[in-house]
């Protein structure tokens, strides 16, 4: 049976606990190249490698308060690497604030809770399976 290729994920968030603790998770699931970024311009820069996908949090201000939100930096990467799959990840449960990155270009939108880890893996093996 042929293995399935790894992707290439960013996750990007400020949060460096959660992001440690993702990517920790992801890999130990199924063995994918994750790179971790605490700023969304950290990311943009390294746009060049061309992610599979990018897991985007929605406030990426709380630690630099000069760095772009999540808003932002999602139209950016819809524009400079539209085959990207986004999903955004953040503790909002407004569904307007949901509805409005799913118009901006994010596939998915997860909410921070205790599931949300098993949540964006499953999204992963699916877009693995997608891309066969």
């Amino acid at each position: 049976m042929e293995l399935d290729k790894p992707l290439k994920i960013f996750i990007v968030d400020d949060d460096t606990m959660l992001t440690e603790a993702l990517s920790d998770y992801l890999t130990r699931r199924v063995p994918h190249e994750v790179r971790v970024f605490y700023t969304g311009e950290d990311c943009l820069r390294n746009l060049v490698e061309r992610p599979d996908v990018i897991i985007l949090d929605y406030y990426l201000n709380s630690v630099h308060r000069e760095a772009a939100n999540g808003m932002e930096i999602l139209q950016v990467i819809k524009r400079d690497c539209p085959t990207a799959h986004v999903i955004m990840l953040s503790n909002q449960e407004h569904y307007g604030v949901a509805m409005q990155t799913i118009i901006k270009g994010a596939e998915e939108y997860v909410i921070k809770d205790e599931s949300s880890f098993e949540k964006i893996a499953k999204m992963i093996l699916d877009i693995q399976q997608k891309n066969r």
